[in-house]
């Protein structure tokens, strides 16, 4: 089924693994349509494709978007929409419906590579990007004495400098840093009983969720 939609796509196939015991599988597509911010900053778009062995997931594709120099992965904001083509278990490939889907989500490529641009553009004041990081964990800042959560520390600390590619221009006090800290944190940092729950959680869980809240909160910075 992954090689049909694969090629459907017009996509290459360039790694494969399993979670939870074998119960999950996933894939990764190269689509080829790449971006690249000042400071050399390379972001790379992939299709990532999951199904389960014990019907918790179904067969799933899903846009995605890989920044090279931390290894964080990413989900494009489709205006509210996941971007997620999900395939019943029951259901037959039909290749024409589904070429049909992917063109639809990777069309939306090019919106996110110019909210991203946008986003490394915008420059950030101390006190907003403390703000930034706890607003996105309900974490409210005392305004007299700041004493600051330790997840809101660790976010603070990897967006300052302690984060992979956090001192690149795309990156450096940009609102693009304040996703990329919290991208980092989520698949590398965050507490978690194995690699294995982490992956999960940044992929298909409370990971991905919180990734993507990021995302959308930051896009609210450009209005």
């Amino acid at each position: 089924f992954y090689q049909d939609l694969v090629e459907a796509g017009g996509f290459e196939l360039e790694t494969a693994g399993s979670l939870k015991g074998g119960r999950k599988l996933w894939a990764l597509a190269k689509t080829g349509q790449d971006l690249k911010l000042k400071g050399n900053d390379l972001v790379k778009s992939y299709l990532l494709l999951a199904t389960s062995c014990d019907g918790t997931l179904c067969t799933t594709a899903q846009f995605t978007s890989l920044r090279v120099v931390c290894n964080n992965t990413l989900q494009m904001a489709l205006r509210g929409a996941t971007g997620a083509i999900k395939v019943p278990h029951s259901t037959q490939f039909d290749a024409a419906v589904v070429k049909e889907s992917l063109g639809l989500g990777l069309s939306h490529w090019d919106e996110f590579k110019a909210q991203t641009k946008a986003l490394a553009q915008r420059p950030v004041a101390p006190e907003e990007a403390l703000r930034f990081f706890s607003d996105l964990l309900a974490q409210p800042l005392d305004e007299e004495n700041i004493i600051l959560t330790k997840p809101v520390q660790r976010l603070h600390e990897l967006y300052q400098g302690a984060g992979m590619g956090s001192e690149l221009v795309s990156s450096r006090n940009t609102a693009w840093g304040l996703v990329n800290a919290v991208t980092e944190y989520v698949d590398h940092h965050r507490r978690a009983r194995s690699q294995d729950h982490r992956l999960d959680s940044a992929w298909f869980g409370q990971g991905a969720q919180l990734k993507s809240q990021a995302l959308n909160q930051a896009l609210t910075l450009l209005q």
